[in-house]
């Protein structure tokens, strides 16, 4: 495009004493556009200088279509580095001062500076815009790993919890019962497949960034519907005692409640009683309560055990933390009033709809 405009420039213009030599210099330097971006600083150089150079030869007698080294100009800026930064203005300096000694008019050459610092202004606002929109990027991203991080540690302590407890169900009936033992075995195959699943899953989300391709029951992205499910799916089939009583009561409209707070309070749920099954003492039943109202959610997970520190520190509690302070809520876990152990979480609904 360059080049053509500047042939019928050339052709059409009368007030040009080197016509030929005036299309001559903008077509040769006009390749530079190809490689503004790559190599902004030597294509600003050559662009510039050919034009400096038919400035000092010619004086005035240009062609308007050189002004097509403001883009070499604003690519500099634009992806140009430090030190070349430096360079290019230099160069647009001595650009601006052989413009004035080829003899041009005032009024051209203050229209020629204010044009070129337009033109540095935006590519650098651009430039930080790019950055900023980068580190937006970058950041979301981060805090969707830790998501995923928080979802592959509740998910995999959740199974592993109920493998050790059947394996323990198993063991304490092996004697009497050579049966259970191989019930337990089938159970805890089972548990262990849906773990290394899901696993696997997020692992591959964390490592690539690609989508999850789970089974839609093992899909990370959970639901009301399966708090209720931890009433059926916590105490194994078959363990006998080995395991407390899971009730689940719920109350409200949950369809109100948008997915991505179902799913955090879905995992609070799950690891609320995984927490109690593993490190309570003693416990004979596990009360999950959640209530929807117009204020938000409230979870409420109360064990009738004695609470018994881990061998070692966990990620669970602080994991539930941040959760609901993501959502702009509040999270609690402390002896209940009336004995045993109790997490309470409450989700505002302004937490999640501003």
């Amino acid at each position: 495009m360059v080049v053509l405009v500047a042939l019928l420039e050339a052709t059409l213009r009368t007030d040009l004493s080197q016509p030929l030599l005036a299309a001559i210099v903008v077509i040769g330097s006009a390749p530079t556009l190809l490689w503004r971006r790559t190599l902004p600083l030597p294509m600003l150089a050559i662009a510039h200088g050919a034009v400096a150079v038919a400035t000092l030869l010619m004086g005035n007698s240009i062609l308007y279509t050189s002004v097509y080294v403001i883009v070499p100009a604003y690519a500099l800026f634009r992806w140009g580095k430090g030190r070349d930064l430096l360079l290019g203005s230099g160069i647009l300096l001595v650009n601006l001062v052989v413009s004035g000694l080829g003899g041009a008019p005032f009024a051209d050459i203050l229209g020629e500076v204010g044009l070129t610092v337009i033109v540095v202004t935006l590519g650098i606002a651009l430039r930080y815009r790019a950055r900023a929109r980068m580190r937006e990027i970058d950041r979301a991203k981060l805090l969707e790993r830790e998501m995923l991080a928080r979802d592959l540690h509740d998910t995999v302590a959740h199974h592993v919890s109920a493998i050790a407890i059947r394996a323990q169900a198993g063991l304490a009936t092996a004697a009497l019962k050579p049966e259970a033992a191989t019930d337990a075995l089938r159970v805890i195959e089972a548990e262990a497949s849906k773990t290394l699943a899901e696993m696997r899953s997020m692992v591959r989300v964390l490592r690539q960034g690609d989508a999850p391709e789970l089974e839609p029951e093992l899909a990370p992205g959970r639901t009301i519907a399966d708090v209720e499910q931890l009433a059926t799916t916590e105490p194994l089939a078959g363990s006998g005692a080995a395991g407390p009583r899971v009730d689940v009561r719920i109350t409200g409209d949950t369809q109100s409640i948008p997915p991505t707070v179902a799913a955090a309070i879905f995992r609070l749920a799950q690891e609320s009683v995984t927490n109690a099954r593993r490190h309570a003492r003693g416990v004979s039943i596990i009360d999950t309560v959640l209530e929807v109202d117009e204020g938000g959610v409230r979870l409420t997970v109360t064990n009738d055990g004695e609470a018994a520190p881990a061998a070692t520190p966990g990620y669970g509690i602080t994991g539930m933390m941040e959760r609901t302070s993501l959502l702009g809520g509040t999270c609690h876990s402390g002896r209940a009033p009336g004995g045993g152990w109790v997490v309470t979480a409450v989700l505002p609904r302004v937490g999640w709809t501003t």
